[in-house]
């Protein structure tokens, strides 16, 4: 299906690509997918009506177009991608991958004469074609697959470091950022098209990664991100309550997730590793067809016992394998939920045929950003930054610096707007309960009114009764609530921040402002250490 490699730039504003593509002819997409193949625009007199025009590359945003590629003109929710392929084509795109009403907006634009692949459902080949016509890269990459509601990051960094202590070229795609051998390139998505995704993969393999540790949301899962990609490895961390704005309900979230393990999906992973620590874990073992049981509080192929927390966040435990060998694991990230989160990054790792010796070393060394994240500033209380942004997660790291520390507790929370509305309340009051100060604010209000973001939190809060809660308190602007929060501490308590973790920006009415949590929760300690600090007031 391939010819001749052509030369491309490496980096375009859609990504990174390889710079030696193979050519794909558009006749062998057609017959891969069950396309039939249309020809629109004004033929020039010498056009050959019998000629198969090759593709280098694919995209599915005109902008990002360049020479040489299928323009991927998908039916969208307010406008049609066919109403942008005159500009994708101007651009330079050999070619169009759209269905039948695409094809009769193409037919009636000024356009050049065009091969189009019409497809009753382009999106779902569009994985394929992907795939297709970057030389299927998957197939000769150890792609692992990690998904769950909370822990992916921090697993996918874990078996990361571990893959490279133990000598192996890794590449990481994740919510954070890309690396290719430590090689930062920014994620806009958890999981980017498949498009980007398969792209990524090629230029990965030009630069010799030998394995690629990715999140995958369950978004991905169920829009098709990652079609096309042969999973050698799936991993689970475990479920709880989110991204309920997308799907129906918890079952349809867990249907999504399922899609990396379940035998009859399309893009199942060879094997499976799986955290059983919760019963969305066990039934997913379940459904794995060969799966590696991980557990932190009962039996499993791997298991963590002898957990030791010390006073600076570091833990120490003993893993033992299926073959009964056990090993002492160090981990800087504190929290019994990071060290299922460090078991499974194991199992996964001996998965991978990793030398675990090796790679126990590599976890050892590993700091998340805006997990857990230490902000110090000299104060004599401890100034944390934490993504828990789910009720689950905000009660895991509560109840992880509780457990650390003898002193007082202060939460600074919000919720996102334009998302889950049903969290909100839960959020409140899971936050309430742990905290000795819980203090409301914005997260990213987004489109909707800040004010009835933070009044749902509250509700929540105030909910739980006056005797199980700490103090609540509300501002609109969040970094007079981070202030407030640090001007509360005293020695030996703990300030946490949620949410937020590693964002850089806060996103109000579709812009997005500058505002790093860690930054602001410095500045804050840095007035309070020089005498200045602001009030707030109680509800």
């Amino acid at each position: 299906m391939h010819g001749t490699h052509a030369r491309r730039p490496a980096n375009a504003d859609g990504g990174l690509r390889p710079t030696s593509p193979p050519t794909t002819r558009i006749a062998a997409l057609a017959a891969l997918t069950g396309a039939r193949l249309e020809w629109v625009g004004a033929a020039a007199p010498e056009a050959d009506p019998a000629a198969d025009p090759a593709v280098t590359g694919v995209e599915l945003r005109a902008q990002t177009v360049q020479p040489g590629d299928l323009f991927a003109a998908l039916p969208g929710a307010h406008a049609h991608g066919a109403e942008f392929a005159a500009d994708a084509l101007d651009r330079g795109a050999a070619a169009v991958l759209t269905d039948d009403a695409g094809l009769a907006v193409l037919a009636g634009a000024a356009v050049v004469r065009t091969p189009v692949l019409v497809h009753p459902d382009p999106r779902s080949v569009l994985g394929a074609v992907s795939a297709e016509i970057y030389g299927n890269p998957s197939r000769r990459l150890r792609v692992v697959g990690i998904t769950g509601t909370s822990g992916k990051t921090t697993t996918a960094y874990l078996v990361e470091a571990g893959l490279t202590a133990a000598g192996q070229h890794a590449g990481l795609v994740g919510t954070i950022e890309t690396r290719i051998d430590g090689r930062r390139v920014p994620s806009a998505l958890t999981t980017p098209e498949a498009p980007q995704l398969h792209a990524l993969f090629a230029a990965m393999l030009e630069r010799g990664i030998d394995t690629v540790v990715m999140e995958v949301s369950s978004h991905a899962l169920a829009l098709g991100r990652v079609d096309g990609t042969e999973f050698q490895i799936g991993a689970f961390t475990n479920l709880s309550q989110d991204h309920l704005d997308f799907h129906t309900d918890l079952e349809d979230y867990f249907a999504a997730k399922a899609r990396l393990f379940a035998p009859d999906s399309t893009v199942h992973a060879g094997r499976a590793v799986v955290c059983v620590d919760d019963d969305w874990g066990r039934r997913m073992a379940g459904i794995a067809a060969t799966a590696s049981t991980v557990a932190t509080t009962g039996p499993a192929d791997w298991t963590a016992t002898e957990v030791e927390a010390t006073g600076d966040g570091t833990q120490r435990f003993v893993a033992t394998g299926p073959d009964g060998t056990a090993r002492r694991v160090t981990l800087r990230l504190p929290g019994r939920y990071n060290v299922a989160n460090a078991l499974l990054a194991l199992a996964t790792l001996d998965a991978c045929g990793a030398d675990l010796d090796r790679a126990i070393e590599g976890i050892g060394a590993v700091d998340v950003p805006g997990r857990v994240q230490r902000v110090d500033r000299g104060q004599d209380f401890l100034a944390v930054v934490d993504y828990a942004h789910k009720p689950a997660a905000v009660e895991a790291v509560i109840a992880t610096l509780r457990g650390q520390s003898s002193g007082r507790i202060a939460v600074v929370v919000g919720a996102g707007g334009d998302r889950d509305q049903g969290k909100r309340p839960i959020m409140g009051a899971a936050a309430a309960r742990g905290a000795d100060l819980l203090v409301i604010t914005d997260d990213n209000p987004r489109t909707e009114d800040p004010a009835t973001i933070r009044a749902a939190v509250r509700a929540g809060a105030l909910g739980v009764p006056e005797q199980e809660r700490g103090e609540v308190r509300e501002f609109a602007d969040r970094a007079a609530a981070i202030a407030d929060a640090v001007a509360w501490a005293g020695p030996g308590d703990v300030v946490l921040v949620a949410g937020k973790g590693h964002e850089i920006g806060q996103e109000i009415n579709g812009v997005k402002y500058p505002f790093d949590d860690r930054e602001v929760l410095g500045q804050a300690i840095d007035q309070v250490l020089g005498g200045r600090s602001d009030g707030g007031t109680a509800l």
